[in-house]
């Protein structure tokens, strides 16, 4: 110890002093600044949590603590990232922007909750509302981002939007919030952003849709909860024009669309999932969406349309797959709708390269279709129907010039309610490309298919609960067409159980007829040739074939 003391002089007990004199009077300098605001550097770079009651946060559920978590994330980001924390509490907070690198973790016993002030919201000024149609629906998020990147939010703690005070009471009112209409709150709102990951959160009651992403690439959803039945237009996931998105292992349970997917998606999965909904559930419309696969999923008691596609003379769809789906108490269940260029509703000019719809293929469908759709117990507002959302079928419309070409059906079973009409089976669908219930009650009852080229059913099997007086089947101005192993039931009231209208260049093998009919196929139309039947079992129709409308016997070559 003498010798340590003779080496630490006076001048080295002065410097070391000095030294600590000014580290205390820089901490005292910083003011009211946390040390964890100060930035990191070495081995604690980006990796540090931020508490947000240490910047102030109350979590009683009454004080506002928007300017806590948004301290707490500017922090963050400020010191090169790392994870904002949310501990076990109720925290009301309005509008929020999560920067990059930031993890926002919710913990289990605490909720992130939307304030029921309008005023508490704000617009994202960089998000346009202008261009592509599917922007125009609003730049309001709870917590939004922008040219963003690697940023998560995770549970497994709650966010919930308090959306029914963003709901008029009735026309003419305004919400309990002040705030309705596109200028309503999403949960979680993303644009431009890259690398977003959403994990183990329940996502509660949002004033609008509960995920909104748009233009965003590198996606990640797996885990959530999404709950969202108090408002109009209440999505559960909304992507638009994303590339790189992948969901898996959610539930979601919304009054509008339940995964839509508008302008150019690209490179999407969603698997291992639940869906339940008004409306639809994969919902497509505009763009050039394309390599897209969706599989593994069970959709329940959706009582629009469970997969619903609409595409416009310019749209290029292609390379879309739904592969081992159940839908249980559904309407719908598929609707695509693709009209080209030259229809009156359209008004397009002719310079721009022709659309087209391709390579669309469902295989492994199990699906129960009831003939009209309930009331949601846990919706807070009567759910109308329109009478072309009863008794529908598949559909698949292509009108004008359109190119809907390469559908596949494979290994698909319905169950339909039935209760279809005569009146409804000689009904003309109309030529428009919109809503599905647009088109009114399809002329079927299993599957209508008008202006596409290149369609293959195998293993399909339509059967009713109800009698029902269409046509299991009715393909209008179809060609080049590969049927096996089709199973449909008859009616001897009906006119026919199937129904071809000017198709041409069909073969049907091994088709069975389930239940007596007055009539296998019925062939209409000057335009109708090459229709082949080989083998099968057609022996209980009354009579194999007859023709109308002009269609000639040499139009049908019968080898069963």
């Amino acid at each position: 110890m003498a010798e340590l003391d003779q080496r630490i002089s006076r001048r080295n007990w002065l410097a070391l002093l000095s030294t600590t004199s000014m580290g205390a009077a820089m901490i005292q300098a910083a003011g009211a600044a946390r040390p964890s605001e100060m930035p990191s550097i070495g081995a604690q770079a980006g990796v540090r949590t931020y508490n947000i009651c240490e910047f102030g946060a109350a979590g009683d559920g009454k004080t506002l603590d928007t300017l806590a978590l948004q301290s707490a994330i500017d922090a963050c980001n400020k010191d090169r990232g790392g994870t904002v924390l949310v501990p076990a509490g109720v925290f009301v907070i309005g509008t929020v922007e999560l920067k990059s690198n930031v993890t926002l973790h919710i913990a289990a016993g605490g909720t992130l909750l939307g304030s029921a002030d309008g005023k508490q919201y704000h617009a994202a000024q960089g998000i346009p509302l202008h261009g592509d149609t599917t922007l125009r629906d609003g730049n309001v998020g709870l917590i939004y981002a922008i040219n963003a990147e690697n940023i998560t939010i995770e549970g497994p703690g709650t966010i919930n939007g308090q959306g029914l005070q963003f709901r008029r009471p009735r026309r003419g009112v305004a919400p309990p919030s002040g705030r309705g209409g596109d200028h309503r709150p999403y949960h979680l709102l993303f644009y431009r952003c890259k690398n977003i990951r959403l994990r183990d959160l329940f996502l509660l009651d949002s004033a609008y849709h509960s995920v909104r992403i748009i233009e965003s690439n590198f996606v990640w959803a797996y885990g959530l909860h999404i709950y969202n039945r108090v408002n109009g237009n209440n999505d559960g996931f909304h992507f638009i024009s994303s590339q790189y998105v992948h969901v898996s292992d959610c539930d979601v349970q919304s009054g509008d669309d339940a995964c839509a997917l508008f302008g150019s998606c690209r490179f999407v999965t969603v698997t291992n999932s639940t869906f339940s909904t008004r409306w639809a559930v994969f919902r497509f419309g505009g763009g050039n969406p394309e390599n897209i696969t969706i599989s593994n999923c069970v959709i329940y008691e959706t009582y629009g349309c469970p997969i619903k596609m609409q595409f416009g003379p310019d749209s290029r769809a292609q390379n879309i797959l739904f592969n081992n789906l159940v839908l249980q108490d559904v309407t719908g269940p598929i609707s695509i709708d693709v009209h080209g260029r030259g229809h009156p509703a359209d008004g397009a000019g002719t310079s721009a390269p022709q659309g087209y719809v391709r390579n669309i293929i469902f295989n492994g469908l199990q699906c129960r279709v009831v003939a009209k759709g309930r009331q949601f117990p846990d919706i807070p507002f009567h759910q109308e129907y329109r009478p072309g959302e009863t008794r529908q079928c598949i559909v698949l419309n292509c009108i004008g010039n359109g190119v809907l070409e390469h559908v596949v059906l494979n290994d698909v079973r319905v169950t339909y309610g039935g209760g279809g009409t005569q009146a409804e089976a000689l009904r003309k669908v109309p030529q428009i490309a919109g809503e599905y219930f647009q088109i009114g009650t399809p002329p079927a009852y299993g599957l209508y298919a008008r202006g596409v080229r290149g369609l293959s059913l195998s293993n399909v099997r339509f059967e009713t609960i109800r009698p029902d007086l269409r046509p299991a089947a009715v393909l209008d101005d179809v060609s080049d067409a590969a049927i096996s192993s089709l199973n449909v039931q008859g009616n001897k009231s009906a006119m026919a159980a199937l129904r071809f209208i000017d198709t041409s260049d069909v073969l049907i093998s091994a088709a069975r007829l389930l239940t007596p009919a007055a009539v296998f196929l019925r062939v209409e139309g000057l335009s109708s040739a090459g229709i082949i039947i080989d083998g099968g079992d057609i022996s209980k129709a009354t009579t194999p074939l007859n023709f109308h409308a002009g269609a000639g016997e040499n139009a049908v070559k019968l080898r069963a």
